[in-house]
């Protein structure tokens, strides 16, 4: 068994049974995540998109491509045929276009509205009370080829425990606000996506249903 396959196993013997497992391949080329894929995984996360649209047609039709990292407007259309799931919805106008871009080529994409909860100004999302306002306004509905799966965040990278506890805390808490207040009749919007290598087992503690692991997976990135 591989060490990729070693890692895999590792990993998803700690996960419950109801969180899934996101193979975070950045930088990582297309032999490792045939290894990867070889153990039995499925879900991959790629953070640029030109390196999605490079790998995915190097590889198994059946995997489930996560895109996972701040989506530029002029790379939607690049990234489109090949995602299954757009985590990093950040705007109200990038959902638009998305939806739009979806259309054009008969497809329906499922979303995740991405929240900025770190403290670090440079991680991209919308603010709690941002995306509460933007659910009150009706900005997610009526979205004819898009289905908001639930939301997505990061963390501030530190080592302070409470911290991190706290802004998962905060992820699920508004997860709950906008199931029950505004995606009630939406039984696909289910889905919190957050933790990674270093903070999975507590974003597991505050109700991740996905994890997006890529160093404890490939090892260091490969540039």
């Amino acid at each position: 068994m591989s060490t990729i396959a070693q890692n895999i196993e590792r990993i998803t013997s700690l996960l419950p049974d109801d969180v899934r497992l996101i193979a975070v391949s950045k930088f990582h080329p297309v032999e490792r995540l045939q290894e990867a894929y070889n153990a039995g995984q499925r879900l991959f996360g790629e953070n640029r998109a030109q390196e999605l649209a490079a790998k995915a047609p190097q590889l198994p039709k059946d995997i489930e491509w996560h895109f996972i990292g701040h989506l530029q407007k002029n790379k939607v259309r690049m990234i489109m045929p090949w995602s299954s799931t757009i985590q990093s919805i950040d705007s109200k106008e990038l959902l638009q276009l998305v939806n739009k871009e979806a259309a054009r080529i008969d497809k329906h994409i499922n979303v995740l509205l991405q929240l900025h909860v770190a403290k670090e100004q440079t991680k991209s999302g919308f603010a709690v009370d941002e995306v509460l306002k933007e659910a009150e306004e009706g900005a997610f509905d009526n979205l004819s080829n898009v289905t908001i799966c639930g939301v997505m965040a990061m963390a501030t990278f530190t080592p302070d425990a409470n911290q991190v506890s706290q802004e998962f805390e905060l992820v699920h808490n508004t997860f709950l606000t906008l199931r029950e207040n505004y995606f009630a009749s939406n039984k696909a919007f289910k889905e919190i996506s957050m933790g990674m290598s270093d903070d999975w087992p507590i974003a597991v503690e505050h109700g991740a249903t996905l994890v997006r692991i890529g160093t404890d997976i490939f090892g260091a990135r490969e540039y």
